[in-house]
């Protein structure tokens, strides 16, 4: 709207200025058809050009730019040119059009686009400001809830630990020939490690912005060792064989973070797997892979496995984060992850650096 008003605004000011060179072309003209053409010079202007039109809109004589003439216009623009239309009060020579053609500097054009820049620019800083305060306004209760809520799950994570402890330390040193009390025994225990894992879960993904990382060498093959005896009475309870190939392979980083790695893959890869499965542990010269015998994972679903709560089986449980936190420490320590899976088959990770 703003570039229109300027543009009719700039054509007005020129408007004088085309009257009186009508004036000029409509007076020799007439000169001419008085002397019955006995002088039969067109007139020409170093200011401006100019052409006739008989009543039937066609051209009599043109010294324009361009013969597309908008005869329904009076003052309009067209391109880099300016065209006013004057209807002499006779037919001089036939004409009842003159049409009178001026070049535009187009100086009003960049003058209103740097106005519309301007000013557009700080009317959208002011709105931007302005919503900017709403939005702070209208999020503030529910970023009070949220805080809330994290410094109430940062509290019951802290009050679980020393209890999960407990019970983990205890059930290792009990020792009893009763069959039926072991069994009992065993799914504490198994109960125990899977809250553990939730445990270790939460706490990372609250607290990981603020946990240092303490980068030391790493002897995968070990740590894989180590967790699948930590995961061994949560993989009997499914009769899940594992199967081990390990060469020594090291890796630079922090431990504690490795074995968040390794939990969760290791986590999916028994509580998706069939009773009776395996898991195949391999690690191999910088990588390791775990592959199960498990559901699969559909191809075009691959991808979104490492969304923060995304759980692509619901016939589980979880919170879907487990790979969320795969894919982090991943990036943190420049590890990639390969996935291959085929439904009702397999499913397959390798993190190789």
């Amino acid at each position: 709207m703003y570039l229109r008003f300027e543009k009719e605004l700039a054509l007005s000011s020129h408007l004088p200025k085309l009257q009186s060179y009508a004036k000029d072309v409509i007076h020799r003209i007439r000169q001419m058809h008085e002397s019955l053409l006995e002088d039969n010079y067109y007139p020409r202007f170093s200011t401006f050009q100019s052409a006739i039109y008989d009543a039937d809109q066609v051209k009599i004589f043109s010294l324009l730019h361009s013969d597309k003439i908008h005869f329904d216009e009076v003052l309009y623009k067209d391109g880099k040119y300016i065209y006013f239309i004057k209807e002499p009060e006779l037919y001089y020579l036939g004409a009842k059009y003159v049409i009178i053609e001026i070049p535009d500097d187009e100086i009003w054009l960049k003058n209103a686009m740097l106005n519309i820049i301007t000013f557009g620019s700080l009317f959208l800083l002011f709105m931007a400001g302005i919503g900017y305060f709403l939005v702070k306004l209208f999020l503030k209760p529910m970023k009070n809830s949220i805080l809330l809520l994290n410094n109430f799950i940062k509290d019951t994570t802290h009050e679980l630990n020393t209890p999960i402890s407990t019970i983990l330390t205890n059930i290792e040193t009990i020792k009893t020939d009763d069959e039926k009390l072991t069994k009992k025994i065993t799914r504490i225990e198994i109960a125990a490690r899977t809250i553990a894992t939730i445990y270790d879960d939460l706490t990372y993904l609250l607290l990981h912005q603020k946990l240092p990382s303490k980068i030391e060498t790493i002897d995968i093959s070990k740590l894989l060792a180590q967790r699948v005896n930590y995961f061994e009475p949560l993989a009997k309870s499914k009769r899940i064989d594992f199967r081990l190939d390990l060469q020594s392979t090291y890796l630079r980083a922090d431990r504690k973070k490795i074995t968040r790695l390794i939990d969760n893959i290791l986590s999916n890869a028994i509580k998706y797997n069939k009773i009776g499965g395996t898991i195949w542990i391999k690690s191999f010269p910088r990588g390791f892979s775990i592959k199960d015998s498990g559901i699969g994972i559909p191809k075009e679903k691959i991808n979104e496995i490492f969304e923060r709560y995304k759980r692509l089986s619901q016939s589980e449980g979880g919170f879907g984060i487990g790979m969320h936190i795969v894919y982090m420490i991943a990036k943190e320590f420049g590890l990639k992850i390969n996935i291959d899976s085929e439904v009702g088959k397999y499913t397959e990770v390798k993190v190789t650096w």
